[in-house]
Formats: C-alpha cells, structure tokens, sequence
C-alpha cells in the first residue's frame, strides 16, 4: 500500500497535470485573450498613476512629476463651480428616465418573441430589433435630424401636410429629453433582448409542461415560469445599470445635442471633456472623471449587497 506522503503528492500532482493538460488542448483561447488583455492592462490599470493628476495643479509643459501637489484642492474648486450642480442633476435625471424606460423594454421584447412559434418571423424580427445597437450615435444622430427636424424633418413635413403644426422634437428642451430617451429605447433595446432570449433558453421545459398541465396559459407561464427563471439575469443587469447611473452616454449627448435645446446636454461625461479636451483644464477634468467613479462604484456596491440581502446572486 502507498504511504500516506505518497497520496498526498499525487494529489498535489494531479491538479498541475490537469491544469497542464487543459492549457494544451486550450491554447487557442489564450492566445485569444492576448490582445484584449493588453488592451485592459495598458489603458484600464495602466491609467491609474495618472489619477494624481486630480490632486495637482497639473501643467503640461511641467509634467505630472513637476507639477505642484495641491491635495483636495481641485475637488473643492470643481464642487463649486456653476455647472457640476447642473450636470450632476441631468446625469441622475437622464439617467434615471433610461433606466424606468429602457430596462424592461429588452424583458418584454424576449418575452414576447420566446412566444412566437413561426421561425422565420422570428428571425427576421430579432435581426431587425439588433440592428440598431451596432449603428454609431453619429449615424443615429444625423438619421435623427433628418426625421425630426422641425423645418426639413421628414416627420414634421408629414404633420405640416396633414394640417397640424410642427413639432420642435430636437429644438425644444422638454421634446429634446422625450426624443432623446424614445430614441436610447429604440438603439438598446435589441441588445438586451439577446441576454435575456439566451437566459430564457436554460429554463426547463419540464416546469412549462407542470404548468400546463395545471391550466396556467401563456401569460401566467410567463408570470409565473419565465419570468422566476430569468430573475438572477434582470438582478444582474440591473445592478450593472445602477453602476452608470452616473455615467451617462456622452456619444449620444453629443450627436443629439444643438444650439436651441441646452437644458439637458450638460452633463458630467459632457463637462470633462469641455474641461478637459476643449479647454485644457485636465486636472479639474481628471477631478471630475475621479468622482463620478467613485460613485458609480459605490452605487454597485451598495446594490450589489441590497440584492444579496433579497436572496439574489450578486456580483461580488
């Protein structure tokens, strides 16, 4: 019989061996992740030694080293500045709108395609809600000043011709922020139907059939079926979701945005690179960047532990 030492090192062995052997049959993989890698090393954590910037009185010609360590000093002058109130509170309000309205758009698309049977239709309907996500806000933006402009829209030229007056769909601030959230519904909304038309696919079918089988219809087999199902999928996204809150789209901000509808447009992303890129202000920028990270990852935290509390799968 082996000693006990003898067992012990062939445990200790055998987990080596299967390492090894899975990295020789998976090499491909690896090698995949090689670029994506390098791109997160170099631009995510290779950034941070930069982040002293935001405590400096950074000047380019001194450079981060030479420049003159100012502590608190930049976030004291950047919480008193006019516009951070005003970006703040459009960030949370865009932001917030996105969340009641575009969150449970995807939920309700997957839903309602799993019930159709006809397979083509199927397809031809999830291409079509798919589309849109991979288009660039440039082209969304320019396709949204062609429909909705209010003197050469194609839509406002059809109200002029049915006899009612135009409306300022992107030149009016409250038209701005409806078209601006109408708009962010329709460019996601197919994405996150995918995540969860894939989560709705792992459910057993044996629980639909328990379910028929005690008179539950489509709706209820939704309710009461998909729906639990997918629950740790929607906490997931959900939770990502709160993480931007203070975020925002600055790309869509950008290519929406115009002279006559300033209400909304400010916002944080929208300000560093005022601060930033038009004005040279990078440690006021960098300032500002620093603190609306901070936040987003405290609000992931803290609902990343209320869904823990619930009974849910977390993040972390």
């Amino acid at each position: 019989m082996k000693s006990d030492a003898a067992v012990k090192a062939g445990k200790k062995q055998k987990p080596k061996e299967n390492m090894a052997l899975y990295l020789k049959k998976n090499w491909q993989l690896y090698v995949l992740m090689i670029l994506p890698m390098l791109f997160i090393v170099i631009f995510k954590y290779g950034a941070y030694p930069f982040l002293t910037v935001a405590f400096k009185d950074y000047k380019v010609a001194r450079g981060i080293n030479g420049s003159e360590w100012v502590g608190l000093e930049i976030f004291q002058k950047i919480f008193n500045h006019k516009d951070f109130g005003k970006s703040v509170y459009n960030t949370l309000l865009l932001n917030i709108l996105d969340l009641l309205f575009s969150f449970p758009m995807p939920i309700i698309l997957a839903l309602v395609l799993n019930e159709i049977r006809c397979k083509w239709f199927k397809k031809v309907t999830q291409t079509l809600l798919y589309l849109p996500h991979f288009l660039s806000w440039v082209i969304i933006g320019s396709l949204a000043y062609q429909l909705f402009s209010q003197n050469s829209g194609v839509v406002n030229i059809l109200i002029k011709n049915a006899g009612a007056s135009p409306i300022p769909f992107l030149q009016d601030n409250t038209w701005w922020l409806i078209s601006y959230i109408l708009i962010g519904v329709w460019q996601s909304m197919g994405w996150g139907t995918i995540i969860y038309l894939a989560a709705i696919t792992s459910v057993n079918p044996e629980l639909y059939e328990a379910a028929r089988v005690d008179g539950a219809g489509r709706w209820k087999q939704c309710l009461h079926v998909t729906l639990p199902c997918i629950r740790s999928t929607i906490v997931t996204l959900l939770i990502m979701n709160l993480g931007k809150m203070m975020q925002g789209s600055f790309e869509r901000i950008y290519a929406l945005s115009n002279m006559k509808a300033t209400q909304y447009t400010t916002t944080i992303p929208v300000l560093v690179y005022r601060w930033g890129i038009e004005s040279g202000k990078f440690s006021e920028a960098t300032a500002l960047g620093l603190f609306q990270s901070v936040i987003g990852l405290v609000l992931v935290l803290v609902s990343d532990y209320v869904a823990k509390r619930l009974g849910e799968d977390g993040l972390i």
